[in-house]
């Protein structure tokens, strides 16, 4: 029970790495708000948090403000504070580079950077007063610039950097702000395993340790680590959870 009694939102929680994150921190002893905007999933979701802890459920529009602001309030509402900020939920297209659109880009933007911005920002007086932890989430597609991934390598890029200035500004106060940039088994890239079965073969050989990540038993219990006390000394950083793929300093 490495994180009881916390209060954590995760965004983009319905399902996927998101979902697995929920479980991981719950199973952990955290209060969870699972944020998102399937609403079915998303109660699945809540009903398998509440068997371990409890939870909320918000089915929003995060790149709206005024509703990542109303987000945090509830939360502190009910709970009385906030330990744990993940921000996870990002939507995009790929395409060439020269194909690329400014829709495109104002997609991975508004579902990704700005929410993340938004909620660091709407979160940052409660973060303050819990010595709380944020973890947001980068991607190898922008570390390695990973071709028909512009608008989204450039969203993730830019959630880096403003992590990397957070921890900086936020770090005397005892606020921890590190980033995950992981490889996982997720709902989609199954299905896609389905339909390009020589090209998922391709991506699993160049990973060294052979396999994709699991989005709770992998990707989880990092964020659970970075969420814990055992990371108290870890701010500013990247963790690659990626089975080797992409090693960096």
């Amino acid at each position: 029970m490495r994180l009881k009694g916390k209060v954590g939102i995760v965004t983009g929680s319905a399902s996927g790495i998101g979902r697995g994150i929920a479980l991981a921190m719950a199973k952990e002893g955290a209060h969870i708000a699972i944020v998102d905007i399937n609403e079915e999933k998303g109660n699945q979701t809540l009903e398998e948090v509440n068997q371990f802890t409890e939870g909320m459920l918000f089915i929003q529009d995060i790149s709206k403000k005024e509703n990542v602001e109303s987000i945090v309030n509830e939360v502190v509402n009910k709970f009385g504070k906030l330990d744990i900020l993940v921000n996870n939920a990002h939507a995009s297209k790929q395409a060439p580079f020269v194909q690329t659109t400014m829709e495109m880009f104002d997609l991975s933007f508004n579902t990704g950077f700005y929410p993340t911005f938004n909620f660091m920002t709407a979160a940052y007086p409660e973060l303050k007063k819990s010595k709380g932890k944020v973890i947001n989430f980068a991607s190898g597609a922008g570390i390695s610039g990973q071709p028909t991934q512009a608008s989204y390598a450039a969203a993730k890029e830019a959630i880096r950097a403003i992590t990397r200035v957070a921890a900086n500004e936020w770090g005397p106060e005892g606020i921890n702000v590190n980033l995950i940039a992981p490889i996982a088994l997720t709902e989609g890239v199954q299905a896609w395993s389905q339909s390009a079965p020589e090209l998922y073969e391709k991506m699993i050989n160049n990973i060294p340790l052979r396999r994709l990540g699991d989005p709770e038993g992998d990707i989880g219990r990092t964020a659970v680590f970075l969420a814990s006390e055992d990371a108290d000394y870890i701010t500013g950083q990247t963790i690659m959870v990626d089975g080797g793929s992409i090693k960096i300093y």
